[in-house]
């Protein structure tokens, strides 16, 4: 007598692209909510910290050595160039309509009130605040950060404060020297390709009454905020390093990462709120 068998059953059907995409969104959300809550947490600390004001200052020197002088270079031959650029791509408009006179204004505005801000923004993120990244995720994989704690000493008044100061005003100072760079590249630009003076450059600039002191200020409003992003993003990932060598590494792309998203979406937001 044959045995009865089973009758074959369907596998359990499972999860459909929908379900996989849902979880996904729902895995992303949470990770960027769990970032800007630990941002949200390190920020109130450090402010805490400020008030009275609990730093070291040698370190807070070192750090404003290390992260303003030694970025000049790359400033200034960013900013010279920008400023020819800005005025290679306007010259076919100003040759056509002979608005030479409205050279200095064009380059002035565009400079001041976003380009300077945001392409020194983007350059400092990727060198300094990755390297901070990188500085404070190897402390704490190789147990420095626990070291301090052991001897009693605060992490956050002792290397983040510092470095977090540091950051948010070396970004200051390097958009100053980027937009008098820029207009100066500009300037020197405009005198070898379309003929205008440097004194018909700076009566465009000054001199037409369409710049006013509005237009720096909000340019060096908004390096103010940039520099607080990426401060703020290079210490919360270098502290939450986790994995030895190669966490430092996603640590360091996390904030490259972080700080131009942050950045684009800040000057996108101040821009409608400032005009």
């Amino acid at each position: 007598m044959a045995a009865a068998t089973a009758p074959d059953r369907d596998p359990a059907p499972g999860p459909s692209r929908l379900d996989a995409f849902a979880e996904g969104v729902g895995q992303s959300f949470l990770v960027i909510a769990a970032t800007a809550g630990g941002m949200g947490v390190l920020l109130g600390q450090i402010v805490r910290r400020l008030f009275p004001p609990r730093i070291d200052k040698t370190e807070l020197w070192r750090n404003l050595y290390k992260m303003s002088v030694k970025s000049l270079p790359i400033v200034v031959v960013t900013a010279l160039f920008v400023g020819a650029i800005m005025v290679i791509q306007a010259a076919p408009i100003v040759k056509r309509y002979g608005a030479e006179g409205l050279l200095g204004w064009g380059a002035g505005f565009g400079t001041l009130r976003e380009i300077a801000p945001l392409l020194t923004a983007l350059m400092i993120s990727g060198r300094v605040g990755a390297n901070n990244t990188a500085e404070l995720g190897t402390m704490v994989v190789t147990e420095q950060v626990d070291a301090l704690r052991a001897l009693a000493i605060d992490p956050l008044s002792f290397l983040i404060l510092p470095r977090f100061i540091s950051i948010t005003l070396t970004l200051f100072m390097m958009t100053l020297y980027a937009d008098c760079l820029a207009l100066l590249g500009a300037s020197l630009t405009g005198d070898a390709l379309l003929s205008v003076s440097p004194q018909s450059f700076y009566n465009g600039l000054v001199g037409s009454g369409l710049l006013g002191f509005g237009d720096v200020a909000n340019g060096l409003f908004k390096s103010f905020v940039f520099g607080l992003v990426i401060a703020l993003s290079s210490c919360h990932f270098g502290l939450s390093t986790t994995g030895g060598a190669p966490g430092v590494g996603r640590s360091v792309t996390a904030t490259v990462v972080a700080s131009a998203a942050g950045i684009f979406i800040i000057d996108y937001l101040l821009s409608f709120i400032l005009g």
